[in-house]
């Protein structure tokens, strides 16, 4: 399976590229939660300060934080999470490594690995579909899962499932996409630490807004 680069990483000219994640993390006041787009609060979010602590569970504070990518979490949903039935998701999270995707070799990307499988057990909740999974694992691993909606898709021209071909783009020639996406949020000054994966997105996201009309 292949994947397409967005126009804007596409040529070494970084100004497009840094151009939208300008735009995406701008201080707006009067706009949702004083940015630009509600989603740049989603990288940071803490309301509690157990963000480090809270790693191997889903929490309240990512409930909310998914909700500025556009999605809500059921109540059903929610409930299992929090309190229903928690366990089998922590179990999961605990084998999650805090790594880069580019970290990785993507033959271990199967469904035995432990990221795919949390996958496939969010996605048996009620109301939880392949965007709002990969949202939630990517708010618990943000260097290793990247979120994936249907405006990225449309872009990289992938499936639901692009871990496999992303991680082989990010690896090649010694990670230099990886560490392009690193060297651009550090040129357009956004927050340190933002991950590449989260770079990608944002990138692939305004393309793709701008591309639809949305």
């Amino acid at each position: 399976m292949s994947l397409r680069l967005p126009d804007a990483l596409q040529s070494g000219d970084n100004n497009q590229a840094v151009c939208y994640l300008r735009a995406y993390y701008e201080p707006r006041p009067g706009t949702p939660l004083g940015m630009a787009y509600a989603g740049a609060r989603f990288d940071a979010w803490d309301s509690t300060g157990s963000r480090h602590a809270d790693r191997n569970r889903f929490t309240a504070d990512d409930l909310v934080a998914v909700t500025c990518l556009n999605v809500t979490v059921s109540p059903k949903a929610a409930w299992v999470l929090l309190s229903g039935n928690p366990a089998p998701f922590s179990r999961l999270l605990e084998q999650v490594a805090d790594q880069d995707l580019a970290e990785i070799y993507p033959c271990q990307i199967t469904p035995s690995w432990a990221p795919w499988q949390l996958w496939d057990q969010l996605r048996e909740l009620p109301g939880i579909d392949w965007v709002i999974a990969s949202k939630l694992i990517a708010r618990k691993r943000p260097r290793l899962i990247p979120i994936y909606d249907r405006v990225v898709k449309t872009v990289t021209g992938g499936n639901r499932n692009f871990w496999v071909p992303l991680c082989s783009k990010l690896r090649q020639d010694d990670s230099t996409l990886h560490n392009r996406l690193l060297a651009l949020r550090d040129e357009a000054e956004i927050p340190p630490h933002v991950p590449a994966l989260r770079v990608f997105d944002i990138i692939a996201w305004m393309e793709g807004k701008q591309r639809l009309g949305l």
